[in-house]
């Protein structure tokens, strides 16, 4: 329910919508002033949200939330990859690996993978179309990574989600983490903050491993965009994701609007919390 109104919402489904109202007001009423108010904004907005950093702006603070992992020593219990890399239609489809802009969070995992081998391996995604009867995408992506030298005697899989909350939830019911082990999520920098937040809800303390960042820094905030697609798309990604956030935030999902980085529980002091 929440994707679809976050489609019906997203801002390049709006401002021509808004347009082509204006312009129905201006022909067919005689509230003439309206109908120029409207369509002139719809094709403002377009122009200004796909050609200047609008998109940025947005996405800028979701991607600087959490800062890059950096390897202290000290020994990784197991890594945790969330799902919405792969095209799961058009694999089906083609039966081809086929992936989107979210393919460094498979990148990343098979990296991690390597440079942890004694780290226990969770891939995290069942089909997010409910009553879908494709294969989840935990089990379609693995079975094409295990191929591309990923262990399958480490990897776990988990395939009943279909949202960021149900990830996990699922997953901490999977892999029942102790305390003081330490995992790592890996998912994309702009979505990190609403998944720490559900894993946090969740009572499973993660460490954030952000990948697939849309921005180059805070250079992009003052850079005008070539392509008016472009900026569109980014900001519809911004859009949905903050409204993701505060839809978390009231159904009691997350533990706060912004979820943030907080300081890892001391060995002995990490708690499981009830399963909710």
């Amino acid at each position: 329910v929440m994707s679809q109104i976050g489609g019906l919402l997203a801002p390049s489904n709006v401002m021509p919508v808004m347009g082509l109202l204006g312009l129905i007001v201006l022909v067919a009423t005689p509230w003439r002033r309206m109908g120029l108010a409207l369509a002139g904004g719809g094709i403002c907005g377009i122009l200004v949200a796909g050609l200047l950093p609008v998109g940025n702006w947005a996405i800028f603070p979701l991607e600087q939330r959490f800062p890059a992992f950096v390897d202290d020593g000290r020994p990784i219990t197991g890594i945790i990859v969330l799902s919405g890399a792969l095209e799961l239609t058009r694999t089906a489809a083609r039966r081809q690996f086929t992936v989107n802009g979210a393919a460094e969070r498979l990148f990343a995992f098979m990296d991690l993978a390597r440079r942890y081998p004694g780290a226990r391996l969770v891939y995290s995604g069942g089909n997010s179309r409910i009553g879908s009867r494709l294969p989840p995408e935990a089990w379609t992506a693995t079975e094409y990574l295990k191929t591309l030298g990923l262990p399958g005697s480490r990897l776990t899989i988990e395939t009943r989600s279909h949202n960021t909350w149900e990830n996990a939830r699922e997953t901490r019911n999977l892999v029942r983490p102790g305390p003081g082990e330490r995992w790592l999520l890996v998912t994309s920098a702009w979505h990190m903050p609403r998944a720490v937040g559900s894993f946090e809800q969740a009572g499973f303390h993660v460490i954030p491993y952000p990948v697939d960042f849309q921005t180059n820094g805070a250079r992009d905030l003052w850079q005008p965009l070539t392509v008016v697609g472009q900026g569109l798309e980014r900001l519809d990604l911004a859009a949905r994701e903050w409204l993701g956030l505060i839809g978390y935030r009231l159904s009691g999902r997350t533990g706060a609007l912004f979820p943030g980085p907080r300081a890892e529980p001391k060995s002995g002091e990490a708690k499981l919390a009830t399963a909710k």
